[in-house]
């Protein structure tokens, strides 16, 4: 691999050697078509877009390097990489749970009897238990890290030239020629992954020039695959990115079996592994919302792949699981779909160690004040913990018993009366779980262009009288205007709103000043709760619904709880914390391991900032480094859908809770709020009969 574009960790001399192995194994074959498990996962994933070159380090490379070899003089071999590499993770993962169930056997005894040997063992067996997570995780990254297989098929800069001048019918302008006009780069004293006094690093690049960087050596380790796949909408459509793929596989597939080595085998194989990651890691966002793009796509493999070698079949069995996962699941994370996998049992134990493990570092990323009070905050955190159907009143049981779409009626006739009977932290994780349903459908794509969308910097983004359709995409439209654009960054901002709102429409519509200052307070436990377990969006939403004109001036906060009230003071900061920094949200470790829901439209404004000003350079050609920031910041979100919350779904308390929301998302507030006379100040009759007698007896003596 050459030297100056390399990750950390990477010399001449310690890959060329595994490079010439990898393409002797390949070139076995006529075409190096991959084995099955080798095709599948070729998406660098998010953590290549956000840590770039530095995602693998040394360590990892080493490691690597010396699997699959039963004797030091053996050459290595990616087979059997893989499959020892496969083994070790089963094993590690495998003991790993079983020490996560031994450990909750223990906590559990320690709590009944007390024992001082229990007592002793659970300091070490935290100890070994950390130790075991971090190899697990070390191994999850070397297994990311074979994408090292798809690097052999790499090329030199000088070899550029030859991707673009392969293509025979390209759409795109093809007269500079030189890589010096198709691509600028700026170099940089020192890099740690070899002993030069510098590096090239690229800087900007003509659309052309930054297609063909794709084929480059290390722009699968370096992260720029991954980065260009979230950000070539900016300077390149759909169609053009896949006529220009479709190209290079046109004219070299001929040819590409007769030597492995050559430049046009490797812009072939290169050709489809850019592909497949396109595929795997865009289809929602591309080929879903473009039946026409993958009309293009399906009958170029079966008219001129297919019939040749085995990536045909590959690829049009990868597009028909993608479009099952999209039409039949709800989730369309491909993280998602795994950890669905494996049993509900292990994933819980694997997500509650992390919790437990990162309690010491709980809170320390967060910079404001949190209360200590033990009064009413106290109290909801010390119940209990168990489901919301255990503790719904008998009379309004028998609403849920049926199907768990409930009339609106019926939720009407129930009112606020479950949030009031519900603990905070109940509903918490409910509204934890309603809420990442929603947010495990969108993509970082999503969040790119949205001034085009009509997003603006206020608490509502889309006006309630104008729908997603009508939205005109004719202000501030950054992508190229026959770009596809997929809008379900509208929805998740509506669904916000219509939180925000339902929280307003609940207290105003209280007919009792006593009953509002209890839904107030258990509005600001459940956003407390939110924001303490990571679940952003919702303590923002109803903080938003808290902060309502009509709210703000209720009665009710004159008698509120002065420990209950401070919560809303942690809650603006927790807003100014999140406006603070566009990854703020990513620093430290407890992103790695904790769930984390983040405010869609605070993370819509971070983009928006990043993409304020121009994007070209005076030469015409596109700016890399900021193309490049804005995919960093966009990456948090497949970073966050990588670890799900596991709480135990509550049907009958979520039904309960969609339809109020459902209920009161078009609702006027200040029209609810008019019918209610408890969010009024109320003058005291005596008072107000006093002061009237007052004003006759000054008007009396005017007229003497």
């Amino acid at each position: 691999l050459q030297s100056n574009s390399c990750g950390p960790g990477f010399t001449e001399g310690n890959t060329s050697s595994e490079e010439e192995a990898m393409i002797k194994i390949a070139g076995n074959s006529c075409l190096a078509s991959p084995n099955l498990p080798d095709f599948h996962g070729c998406s660098p994933g998010w953590s290549s877009a956000f840590y770039g070159a530095e995602c693998f380090d040394s360590e990892v490379h080493s490691y690597l390097k010396n699997l699959g070899k039963q004797k030091s003089s053996e050459s290595q071999n990616i087979d059997a990489k893989k499959v020892e590499l496969e083994q070790l993770l089963m094993m590690e993962t495998k003991n790993y749970r079983k020490t996560i169930k031994f450990y909750q056997k223990l906590l559990q005894k320690e709590r009944r009897s007390k024992g001082p040997e229990t007592k002793s063992m659970l300091p070490k067996l935290k100890g070994q238990l950390q130790e075991m997570k971090s190899k697990v995780q070390f191994l999850e990254l070397v297994k990311k890290y074979q994408m090292m297989y798809a690097e052999q098929w790499g090329v030199e800069s000088y070899v550029l030239s030859t991707v673009i001048h392969t293509g025979k019918t390209d759409t795109m302008d093809v007269a500079p020629m030189d890589e010096s006009s198709l691509l600028l780069y700026y170099n940089t004293e020192k890099h740690q992954c070899n002993n030069q006094n510098g590096v090239r690093v690229l800087q900007a690049g003509t659309p052309l020039g930054l297609m063909a960087y794709l084929y480059s050596r290390n722009a699968f380790l370096e992260g720029y695959v991954q980065q260009f796949l979230y950000t070539f909408r900016y300077f390149c459509t759909q169609e053009e990115f896949l006529q220009f793929l479709l190209d290079r596989i046109s004219s070299t597939l001929s040819s590409a079996s007769l030597d492995p080595s050559t430049p046009l085998t490797k812009i072939c194989n290169r050709s489809f592994y850019i592909l497949q990651a396109w595929i795997e890691d865009c289809y929602s966002v591309d080929f879903a919302t473009n039946t026409d793009l993958l009309s293009t796509l399906k009958e170029f493999i079966s008219s001129k792949v297919a019939s040749l070698n085995g990536y045909g079949e590959r690829l049009l069995s990868l597009l028909e699981d993608a479009s099952a996962r999209k039409s039949g699941s709800a989730d369309q994370c491909s993280s998602v779909d795994k950890c669905k996998e494996e049993s509900e049992e292990g994933r819980k134990t694997l997500h509650s160690l992390c919790k437990k493990l990162s309690e010491d570092v709980s809170r320390k990323n967060f910079y404001w004040k949190l209360s200590k009070g033990m009064g009413p905050i106290s109290q909801y955190q010390r119940q209990r913990l168990h489901t919301g159907s255990a503790v719904l009143a008998k009379p309004c049981c028998n609403s849920f018993t049926e199907e768990s779409s409930v009339s609106f009626a019926r939720a009407d006739e129930v009112g606020p009366f479950l949030l009031i009977e519900c603990s905070a932290q109940q509903l918490c994780w409910q509204l934890t779980l309603l809420q990442q349903e929603v947010f495990h459908k969108c993509h970082p794509v999503h969040f790119l262009n949205s001034r085009a969308l009509g997003v603006k910097d206020k608490c509502v983004a889309v006006p309630k009288a104008v729908s997603a359709d009508t939205v005109s995409l004719k202000v501030c439209n950054l992508f190229l205007s026959k770009c596809i654009q997929d809008q379900y960054l509208l929805q998740l901002l509506k669904n916000a709103d219509s939180i925000s709102t339902w929280v307003a429409a609940e207290i105003v519509t209280c007919h009792t000043t006593k009953r509002q200052v209890s839904l107030l307070s258990k509005f600001l436990l459940i956003a407390k709760c939110c924001y303490e377990q990571r679940n952003f969006a919702t303590a923002m939403q109803i903080l938003a619904g808290l902060e309502n004109l009509i709210v703000r001036q209720l009665p009710a906060w004159k008698i509120l709880p002065a420990k209950v009230a401070e919560i809303m003071e942690e809650l603006k900061a927790v807003e100014v914390f999140l406006k603070s920094d566009s990854l703020c949200l990513m620093e430290g470790e407890r992103f790695k391991t904790l769930p984390t829901i983040p405010s869609a439209h605070v993370l819509a404004m971070h983009v928006q900032q990043l993409e304020t000003g121009g994007f070209t350079m005076t030469n015409g050609a596109h700016k890399w480094t900021k193309l490049r920031n804005i995919a960093k910041v966009v990456s948090q979100v497949h970073a966050f859908q990588e670890n799900p919350y596991t709480y135990a779904p509550d049907f009958k308390l979520q039904s309960y809770l969609r339809q109020r929301i459902t209920h009161f998302k078009d609702a006027d507030i200040s029209a609810l709020a008019a019918d209610n006379c408890a969010n009024f100040h109320q003058i005291p009759a005596e008072k107000h009969s006093r002061k009237i007698q007052d004003t006759l007896r000054r008007m009396k003596a005017t007229f003497q």
